[in-house]
């Protein structure tokens, strides 16, 4: 990482809320978890909605700095600059590490900005699950000394174009690089009705790299977690072959890809459907076949009732299906459980990766 991150000043506001001042055990990682989402992506009771660019993803910048800081963690502010519309914007990672016996490096990574706020989403799944289960996960572990190094990486700005993975991986000398054994993307890892885990795709064109002859598309990282979430409440599934896609391999649409195209082995976590002919076919943009998500769901099919005049076609991400008091509706404790086997999951990796 290059010496120019700076820390990040903390807004006054959130000065009294360190968690170190609570003596108290906090509760499981998994309860945690759910306690962090609460707090991230309510607007009832927390930050709620974090549109790209607005004050309220700042917010949850220096709201995610500051359980970091408290508990322990050496905490850096990398700020980029990007181009969107014709207009420079701004944003931050966050970005904390867990020093272990080795050196090299696991970067783990979640978006916590959000969009559809629009219409209604407060960004709980996509990606206030990633983002609270990371930060249990960094709880969880504060202190002590695993096999590799573990840095927790919160990219900013992903929703329009995944400006801070790609700011991150962008400011990585070749040392750095060179460190970097594995990158896991949590990305909507609660909500859907599978929860499954991706390689990046065997055809490098596919990912539009800078450099082609660094890309990785190595599932070890993939069929290792695959391996450890059969000891989970919530076994990972491998999606079918769909057309242009192989077999448990995915696309270049969320923060992994910039570290695919560095050479990096990477992971990709997300809850969704792929049994699901979809608006564009089984490829996963259909999160549930849960009826009140569609306008007519056909289960012989696997589609809309009338693939002509279905408006919703079983989505979460983006709408207003995508926040906490809608979620408890359609899936009762379904965030829970898929978000605490999410985190009870990368504990376990980061103890024994097997890499």
């Amino acid at each position: 990482m290059k010496k120019t991150l700076l820390a990040l000043a903390l807004p006054a506001l959130l000065a009294g809320c360190n968690p170190s001042d609570n003596d108290s055990q906090p509760p499981a990682p998994a309860a945690q978890a759910h306690e962090f989402l609460v707090q991230l992506s309510s607007g009832a009771e927390g930050i709620g909605a974090r549109p790209t660019g607005t004050e309220a993803e700042t917010r949850a910048a220096a709201w995610i700095q500051d359980h970091l800081a408290g508990w322990g963690y050496e905490v850096q502010n990398q700020p980029f600059t990007y181009t969107r519309g014709g207009t420079d914007r701004t944003s931050q990672n966050i970005v904390a590490e867990l020093k272990g016996q080795s050196d090299r490096v696991i970067l783990i990574g979640a978006h916590y900005d959000s969009t559809g706020e629009k219409k209604g989403s407060e960004g709980a799944t996509d990606n206030g699950a990633g983002v609270a289960a990371l930060l249990a996960v960094a709880e969880a572990l504060k202190g002590e000394t695993l096999p590799y190094t573990v840095r927790f990486a919160f990219f900013g700005a992903e929703e329009n174009g995944l400006n801070g993975s790609k700011a991150y991986a962008a400011s990585l000398d070749t040392d750095a690089v060179a460190k970097l054994l594995a990158m896991v993307n949590y990305d909507t890892i609660a909500g859907g009705d599978i929860v499954y885990v991706h390689s990046a795709h065997s055809d490098v064109a596919e990912y539009n790299c800078a450099d082609p002859s660094r890309y990785s598309f190595d599932p070890k990282v993939r069929d290792r977690l695959l391996a450890i979430s059969q000891q989970t409440a919530t076994p990972f599934a491998i999606h079918p072959s769909y057309s242009g896609y192989p077999e448990g391999e995915t696309g270049s649409w969320s923060d992994h890809a910039p570290f695919a195209c560095l050479g990096v082995p990477i992971a990709y976590v997300e809850a969704t459907n792929f049994t699901i002919n979809g608006e564009d076919g089984y490829d996963g943009y259909s999160q549930s076949t849960n009826p009140a998500l569609w306008d007519c769901y056909d289960d012989a099919t696997k589609s809309a009732c009338d693939r002509d005049s279905e408006t919703q076609w079983g989505k979460i991400w983006h709408t207003e299906h995508d926040r906490l008091d809608k979620m408890a509706e359609l899936f009762p404790g379904r965030i829970e459980q898929q978000l605490g086997a999410n985190t009870d999951l990368m504990i376990r990796f980061l103890k024994a990766p097997g890499l």
